[in-house]
């Protein structure tokens, strides 16, 4: 098998041949059709994210077909179509994983960071914590909805039902799947890009955004939530200023630069800042059943395997609209 390592920070990838590794017990041997470029996957490759072991396979927007079961495994037949997310596995005996909140566990493991993920030719996961998806979905785009969709579902979620306008702060890969299903609920959309961006503001528009602008321009009425899905620190104080009183600020990202300091008074009000963290297998559930009766438009750009440098770059430099995907 083929498959692009991490081996530390700052370093490209480098692109490895391994032997096909078997699956253990309760676990899938997983041939990739496509694999979603995540901003995770950058925090890891410039340190952001240390990875627990020196080396890892980056990638967990899986796309595959179920190659091989290890024992134990029930529920799966070899041909099936699978997704595999971020969450890994998770202990399913903790305080947090009885009460609901398995994307708390303290002992997770995530894929792409704690074991090897998808930027690679085969992958083994966990069977349990995998996604089944029909054959009848393009593995290109379905990959970006195994991370960029779900966690931007969790932050819709968290953003609460009563959020009728709605900023989305970082017009990437999130923004433009959760833009789309947040108008299907029916709520506006502000969608914020850095300052002079025209072009992602108009893509946004495409996407039935109500308004979009630069993060220096105030959006047209006050916001009943925001979502921070660019890791910028700096934009929470700015979103709290934007906010209505009671207003919610959630931060969609696994990182982010540090929060400066900000007067008391753009919080009072009830106005509320909270984090989301990782996801849950109900986040999949629901979000793919949404997905099955509003289906999303997702914007790609393929790259080949051995390009896996050349995609984060890309994703650095926020050169392209919707996601980067590599197809083995």
């Amino acid at each position: 098998m083929r498959a692009m390592v991490f081996r530390g920070a700052g370093r490209p990838l480098e692109l490895e041949l391994r032997a096909l590794p078997r699956p253990g017990p309760g676990e899938l041997l997983v041939r990739v059709l496509a694999c979603g470029v995540c901003r995770t996957d950058l925090h890891i490759a410039d340190g952001d994210l240390a990875p627990p072991c020196g080396c890892v396979v980056p990638g967990h927007e899986v796309v595959g077909t179920v190659e091989g079961l290890g024992d134990g495994v029930r529920g799966w037949l070899v041909g099936d179509r699978v997704g595999i997310p971020w969450l890994g596995w998770a202990c399913g005996e903790c305080d947090d994983c009885r009460r609901g909140r398995e994307n708390l566990c303290s002992r997770a493991v995530f894929t792409g960071h704690g074991r090897d993920g998808g930027y690679a030719s085969h992958v083994v996961a966990h069977a349990d914590f995998c996604v089944a998806l029909p054959h009848s979905l393009d593995p290109v785009d379905t990959a970006p909805l195994l991370c960029a969709g779900l966690i931007g579902w969790r932050a819709l979620q968290a953003a609460g039902d009563e959020a009728r306008v709605v900023g989305l702060y970082g017009f990437g890969a999130s923004a433009h799947l959760i833009a789309q299903a947040a108008k299907a609920q029916g709520r506006h959309v502000f969608a914020f890009t850095r300052p002079a961006d025209v072009a992602r503001q108009a893509f946004a528009r495409t996407l039935g955004a109500d308004w979009a602008g630069g993060t220096d321009t105030p959006p047209p009425q006050p916001l009943d939530a925001a979502i921070l899905f660019a890791p910028d620190g700096a934009l929470v104080p700015l979103a709290l200023s934007h906010l209505r009183r009671g207003g919610r600020v959630v931060c969609a990202g696994i990182h982010m630069s540090d929060i400066p300091a900000f007067p008391y008074a753009l919080l009072w009000g009830e106005r509320e800042v909270r984090s989301v963290a990782n996801l849950t297998r109900d986040d999949a559930r629901s979000f793919f059943a949404f997905v099955h009766e509003h289906p999303l438009k997702v914007h790609t750009t393929p790259f080949a395997l051995e390009r896996a440098n050349e995609a984060l770059n890309g994703l650095r430099a926020g050169t392209f609209e919707g996601a980067a995907v590599l197809v083995p």
